[in-house]
């Protein structure tokens, strides 16, 4: 047999060692859910010729929401080979949670341009919100969060959703109750805009009574611990990726509970922190509106579609470190 010609050899000692890398990388990776995949290797069996945990690969398999697929093309009598590759006919889900006194309207426009990036977003008014609704003085915390949860498990359930890759926009005390959501539902995106705090005393207390507190601006101004409040408790124990909008004038939600929230999310995968200037805590110009809707996108387009070009990129590797013979691997 003749020697192989040296850039055949070049380019095969290349994918050698990128396989290499793609199995270094591979092995120190941890999904967003789980701890390392399994010890010492991930679920692939191929990366250490043991059999795979079938509980863990399908977990990964569900993790990247691009398919690939090998196929044959018939030209004339030959038979071509080809790689498909293709999103997952489930989408993400993005679910809008308005602040207190608002509705569904305020996160409409931001909806329509989500479902843009393909996403599938639901938005819904909070009990007691609704115009004229006689629950406004009596609906409480506890009934707002069962709202949310069972928003959330509506859009999970839907057959287009991504379950595992839902994210969570919240406005206000539609922030607070998202980040309290994070603890008691999946949640891959938390993005949170100008998010109140409450003490937690007082949970089934009418909502509208706790404005009554003399103490809650206080109490807003003060160094939170993260394991002496709820919705801080949920930041700190949240391993996804966040997003944090701030009002610059905002006289409801002061920059101290910006802080407390960011000082508690010391375990997310990534925080990004954004100040819209001049705005005031209503974003009551709309320029201020249309500045963080372009931050909301922006940061949206960056997980979500960033999330697939990763998934793409890792199922490639994978099939290439697949087509490697076994003494190469």
């Amino acid at each position: 047999m003749s020697p192989a010609h040296p850039r055949a050899e070049d380019a095969r000692q290349r994918e050698v060692q990128f396989a290499g890398d793609v199995r270094s990388a591979v092995q120190n990776t941890r999904c967003f859910r789980h701890e390392p995949l399994c010890a010492p290797c991930p679920a692939w069996c191929v990366f250490c010729k043991r059999q795979p945990r079938p509980d863990r690969a399908a977990e990964m398999t569900e993790e990247l929401d691009i398919a690939l697929e090998v196929v044959g093309i018939r030209s004339d009598d030959e038979r071509l080979s080809g790689t498909l590759m293709a999103p997952a006919e489930a989408l993400p889900g993005v679910l809008f949670v308005h602040g207190w006194g608002g509705s569904q309207a305020q996160d409409l426009t931001r909806a329509r341009e989500a479902a843009g990036l393909g996403c599938v977003c639901l938005t819904f008014d909070l009990r007691g919100h609704v115009r004229g609704s006689n629950l406004w003085h009596s609906v409480t915390r506890e009934q707002n969060l069962a709202d949310l949860l069972a928003a959330y498990d509506w859009l999970a359930a839907q057959p287009n959703v991504d379950a595992p890759n839902i994210a969570v926009a919240g406005i206000s005390y539609g922030g607070y109750l998202a980040a309290i959501l994070s603890a008691e539902r999946p949640v891959r995106w938390l993005a949170l805009r100008s998010p109140a705090i409450y003490k937690d005393e007082g949970w089934n207390v009418a909502k509208l009574a706790l404005h009554d507190d003399p103490d809650l601006h206080a109490f807003r101004r003060r160094r939170i611990d993260a394991q002496d409040n709820r919705a801080l408790r949920a930041a700190a124990a949240f391993t996804g990726d966040v997003l944090i909008v701030e009002a610059e004038n905002d006289d409801v939600v002061p920059h101290v509970v910006i802080e407390n929230y960011i000082a508690a999310f010391a375990n997310v995968k990534s925080l990004t922190s954004r100040t819209i200037g001049g705005a005031d805590h209503a974003f009551s110009q709309r320029r201020w509106q249309r500045e963080y809707t372009e931050t909301l996108i922006k940061w949206l387009t960056e997980m979500i579609v960033g999330g697939r070009q990763a998934a793409a990129k890792k199922q490639v590797a994978l099939h290439k470190f697949e087509r490697l013979p076994d003494a190469e691997r």
